[in-house]
């Protein structure tokens, strides 16, 4: 069973990179240097790609919070994972209104007047982000040499890239976007090496 609940994390953090890359990449008007990954959700026609994207993440996380417990024979580090997949979940069924210029002809910046739903959206990402950097704290210390390392290191960048992220949105600056997946692929690949490394 922690074999199988460990592939499926392996799987959803590279899964989730490859949709959200390509997405990016293919949508007309979307600047991905510029725009946060979940605006990709709040597009009219394509916006499901994403919210589907973030769900199948989540419930991998989820998944693989138990294969991380029955490997490693701890309890909060799981838990931290599973709270950051769950976050993961609700960001993707609570999308964020447009905002930012996109999608095209949104106006620059955050919406004056967000809706309950982008609100609860944007409550989950710090939760989320919360939740992993704990996560790797809680974990450190039942890794060894070189992984103890890995995993601290990949807390203190991704508290850095997570606090960047949330100054670079509100001032709206150029290059939110490529701050925001910087931090995303810090976390996302160690959660996918480690999943290896635990099997």
């Amino acid at each position: 069973m922690s074999d199988a609940s460990l592939i499926v994390g392996v799987v959803a953090a590279p899964v989730f990179l490859l949709v959200a890359f390509v997405e990016g990449a293919r949508r007309p008007g979307y600047n991905p240097t510029h725009y946060v990954v979940s605006a990709l959700s709040s597009s009219a026609d394509r916006g499901w790609v994403q919210i589907a994207n973030f769900v199948q993440f989540g419930l991998g996380m989820v998944v693989f919070a138990i294969g991380v417990h029955q490997t490693l024979d701890t309890v909060v580090g799981p838990v931290l994972v599973a709270i950051f997949g769950m976050g993961a979940i609700v960001s993707g069924l609570f999308s964020m209104d447009p905002a930012l210029g996109y999608p095209p002809g949104t106006p620059p910046g955050m919406p004056t007047d967000p809706s309950l739903q982008h609100r609860i959206h944007d409550a989950a990402a710090p939760v989320m982000f919360i939740a992993i950097f704990g996560a790797c704290l809680a974990l450190a210390g039942r890794l060894d040499g070189g992984w103890w390392v890995y995993t601290v290191l990949t807390a203190v960048v991704g508290l850095v890239l997570t606090v960047s992220t949330i100054v670079a949105v509100q001032r709206d600056t150029a290059q939110v976007g490529l701050i925001q997946r910087g931090l995303i692929v810090v976390y996302w690949v160690w959660i996918a090496l480690l999943g290896v490394h635990l099997l």
